[in-house]
């Protein structure tokens, strides 16, 4: 494996665990918020979420890598920070889940700025995974501004 698949390979893998743990972040709020009018979207978010983490996965395996297998240490810290927010409400959940989407955003962004990550990767991550997180910031907008 050259050193520039080396690289995309660690930032893929970064970004799995990003998507890893806001898989994990979505499935607190669902469980410790069961009956919210958003639940039904939080679940379909995760879903979007998982999907991120299964092409990503597959991305890394193409480029002949093993995919990590959990969030590591960005999801320990992404869980904390939620359930924290959730003993304080739903309003304070919904802000954690916002914050967890913008630094998804803004991690997929500097890796499309990054020069070693290879083209095919920078299509995925442009046409994909950040217009799926886009959506979920303005979907988390409009449950902030009904509640």
């Amino acid at each position: 494996m050259n050193t520039n698949t080396e690289h995309c390979v660690k930032v893929c893998n970064s970004l799995l665990r990003g998507e890893l743990s806001a898989v994990e972040t979505y499935s607190l709020a669902i469980v410790k918020h069961p009956n919210s009018a958003v639940t039904e979207e939080f679940r379909r978010i995760r879903t979007e979420h998982s999907r991120s983490a299964a092409r990503l996965s597959a991305n890394i395996r193409d480029m002949g890598a093993e995919p990590d297998k959990d969030s590591g240490a960005w999801g320990i810290f992404a869980t904390a920070v939620q359930a924290t927010a959730n003993l304080f409400g739903p309003e304070s959940a919904l802000e954690s889940l916002q914050r967890g989407e913008s630094m998804g955003l803004k991690d997929y962004q500097e890796a499309l700025l990054d020069d070693g990550v290879m083209d095919s990767c920078k299509i995925m991550i442009r046409e994909e995974l950040v217009p799926r997180v886009q959506e979920h910031l303005a979907l988390l907008e409009t449950f902030e501004q009904a509640v």
